[in-house]
């Protein structure tokens, strides 16, 4: 059973799933940072601290982590959040959190942060993205499987205005078995589509989160995953 949900996963979903009006405005009160890039931008790999798992890098539109065998394909001009988000949280963590409760975000960490187009330019159409996500999974007390995990997801999903399509289920991408949920958030005329998946590894649980405007668009993000050996 999994007592309570820690903070720092839900200012990250919060983040990845405000509707696009929202996340413009949210973005306007504070000029783009230039971690902001192309997704063609090469970024070294940081280790997260105190942790077994590696930030990962993006090389020419393909997000590789080699511990967790993972690679995941960003499509043509997409822009890179990853260094913003991160900064951002940390800082709100500072100010807020960190010192009333040190555990609840421990090792938490945006892995990769990807989204259609840059916050300041508007759109009619969904920002579709691509966050992945580890949190450590001694946040979660009693935490033994990925499924286990959709229990307080679910719980923020909802109240960021999500309707669940259907119970979590397995699917196998390559070496790799995840659990994913499937959500969807009217946004006006447009559906929001969102779909996340996770899986535990090295003590830490892994999101995958994929937002589109359409079902087609979401099948298209997640086929660009692939788990083997060293990520590629």
């Amino acid at each position: 059973m999994i007592f309570r949900r820690p903070r720092r996963f839900v200012l990250f979903l919060i983040c990845i799933a405000l509707p696009v009006g929202a996340l413009h405005a949210q973005s306007a009160q504070s000029p783009p940072a230039s971690s902001s890039s192309s997704a063609k931008h090469v970024k070294k790999p940081v280790a997260m601290a105190d942790s077994g798992i590696n930030a990962g890098a993006v090389t020419d539109a393909v997000y590789r982590n080699k511990t967790l065998a993972l690679s995941c394909k960003i499509p043509p001009g997409w822009v890179l959040r990853t260094d913003e988000l991160n900064a951002r949280e940390e800082e709100k963590e500072n100010a807020t959190e960190a010192a009333a409760h040190p555990a609840s975000s421990a090792g938490a960490k945006v892995l990769l942060a990807a989204f259609s187009r840059p916050p300041e330019a508007k759109g009619e159409e969904v920002n579709s993205s691509i966050l992945i996500a580890a949190e450590n999974a001694a946040s979660y007390p009693g935490l033994k499987d990925a499924a286990q995990y959709f229990g307080p997801l679910t719980e923020v999903a909802k109240a960021q205005g999500f309707t669940v399509d259907e119970k979590p289920y397995e699917i196998a991408i390559g070496t790799k078995t995840l659990v994913r949920g499937d959500f969807h958030k009217d946004v006006g005329s447009r559906v929001m589509r969102q779909s996340t998946l996770a899986l535990l590894a090295h003590g830490y649980a892994v999101s995958i989160t994929v937002i589109g405007g359409t079902d087609d668009e979401v099948e298209e993000l997640i086929d660009g995953l692939s788990f083997g050996v060293g990520g590629k």
